[in-house]
C-alpha cells in the first residue's frame, strides 16, 4: 500500500470532525428546540425504536456475508448511519418537508427511515468504497432523495407516508448506477464469498429485517395503521413460502439453498440489492396501481388522474434515482478520492487492526 494511500486513508477522521462541527452550526440556526407532551413522546419512541434496530442490527447483519469483511460491513454501516441521520434532519429541515407540527422525535424517525435508501444503495458498492467515497455517497444520496420526496409530494400531491415509501426503489437504483462506475472484481475472487458463519450472520439481519418490516411500513400512518401491519405481514408471510417452494425446485437435489438467484443486470451488485429490494419495488408499484383500478374502477373521471399520478411518482423516483446515482459514481472515481485497487475489495485488513491476524488471514 503506498504511503499517499495510507495519508487520504487517515484524513477520514478529519473530514468526520469537520461535517460534524458543519452539523453543530446548522442545528444550531435551523432547528429550535420547543417543549412537546411527554405522553406523545413515549407513544413515538416505540415506533423511533423499530426504525434504529432496521438499519442498524438489521441491515448491518444482512450485510455480513463477505467472509473478510463483516467489521467493515456493520463498522461502516453505522458510520454512514449516525452521520446520514443528522444529516437527513438538516435537509428536512431546509427544504421544509416537514411539517410544523412535528416533534423532533417524528424529525429523527423520518431521517432514520430516509437512511434506508442509504444503506440499501451501500450494499450495491459493499467492499468496494472507501470511507470518504461512503461519507460522500450518503450526503448526496440523501439530498437527491429528499428533493425526490419534495417534487412527489408538491407538485404530484403524493401523501407524505407513500413518499417515503420509495426509500427501496430509490436506494436500488441509485446504488446500481453509482457500482457501474466502479471496477468489476474478478469472478474467482476467493475473497468475493462467503462461509457458513458469515451467511449465518446474514440471515440474522434477513430475519431482523423480516420481523420488524410491518411497524416500518405503519410508522407514518397517522390512522389505519393496522391495515399496513396486517397487509405488509401477510405479504412478507406469503414471500416467504413462496421462496420455500422455489428454492426446493430450483435446486438439482431439492435442498434449500440462500441466494439462488442471479443479478439480471451486467454490472457487478454485490449484495444483490437489485432483485432483493429493486425488483420488489417495482412489483409494489405496479401491483399498487392494480389496486388502485381495482378500487375506483366505478369512478372512471378521476381514474385516470389517480393512476397517472402513481405511475409519475415512480417514474419519476426511478429516474433521478439513476441519472444522479450514475453522475455521483462519476464523482466518486476522481482521483481526488483515491478509488480503491481492484486487489484489495472486500478487504477489512485495509482499514481495521487485526493484531492477532498478523501472521495470516
Amino acid at each position: 500500500m503506498s504511503s499517499s494511500y495510507r495519508n487520504f486513508r487517515n484524513s477520514v477522521s478529519w473530514l468526520i470532525l469537520f461535517l460534524e462541527a458543519v452539523f453543530i452550526v446548522l442545528f444550531y440556526f435551523l432547528l429550535s428546540i420547543r417543549h412537546t407532551d411527554d405522553v406523545l413522546l413515549i407513544n413515538s419512541y416505540p415506533a423511533f425504536q423499530v426504525v434504529n434496530h432496521m438499519v442498524i442490527f438489521g441491515f448491518g447483519f444482512f450485510l455480513m456475508f463477505l467472509k473478510r469483511y463483516g467489521f467493515s460491513s456493520t463498522g461502516f454501516n453505522l458510520l454512514i448511519i449516525v452521520l446520514g441521520v443528522q444529516c437527513s434532519v438538516l435537509i428536512d429541515s431546509l427544504i421544509l418537508l416537514q411539517r410544523q407540527n412535528e416533534h423532533h422525535l417524528e424529525r429523527l424517525i423520518k431521517a432514520a427511515m430516509s437512511m434506508t435508501a442509504v444503506v440499501i444503495s451501500t450494499g450495491a458498492v459493499l467492499g468496494k468504497t472507501n470511507p470518504v467515497q461512503l461519507i460522500l455517497m450518503t450526503v448526496l444520496e440523501l439530498i437527491v432523495f429528499h428533493m425526490s420526496r419534495w417534487i412527489n409530494i408538491t407538485f404530484l400531491k403524493v401523501e407524505h407516508n407513500i413518499s417515503m415509501m420509495h426509500v427501496h426503489l430509490f436506494g436500488a437504483y441509485f446504488g446500481l448506477a453509482v457500482s457501474s462506475r466502479f471496477s468489476e472484481p474478478s469472478p474467482r475472487s476467493e475473497k468475493n464469498a462467503s462461509t457458513p458463519k458469515s451467511d449465518l450472520l446474514s440471515m440474522l439481519g434477513t430475519l431482523f429485517l423480516w420481523v420488524f418490516w410491518p411497524s416500518f411500513n405503519s410508522v407514518l400512518f397517522e390512522s389505519n395503521s393496522w391495515r399496513a401491519i396486517c397487509n405488509t405481514y401477510f405479504g412478507l408471510a406469503v414471500s416467504a413460502v413462496t421462496a420455500f417452494a422455489l428454492s426446493v425446485l430450483t435446486t438439482k437435489d431439492g435442498k434449500f439453498r440462500m441466494r439462488c438467484l442471479n443479478p439480471p443486470l451486467k454490472l457487478h451488485d454485490t449484495s444483490g440489492v437489485h432483485f432483493t429490494f429493486g425488483m420488489p419495488a417495482v412489483l409494489g408499484a405496479l401491483a399498487q396501481v392494480v389496486l388502485l383500478i381495482i378500487e375506483n374502477w366505478t369512478n372512471l373521471p378521476s381514474l385516470g388522474y389517480l393512476v397517472m399520478i402513481q405511475v409519475g411518482a415512480f417514474c419519476l423516483t426511478i429516474s433521478i434515482a439513476l441519472i444522479t446515482g450514475f453522475i455521483a459514481g462519476l464523482i466518486l472515481n476522481l482521483t481526488v478520492f483515491k478509488t480503491i485497487p481492484v486487489s484489495k475489495y472486500f478487504e477489512d485488513q485495509f482499514y481495521w487492526e487485526f493484531p492477532h491476524l498478523a501472521v495470516g488471514f
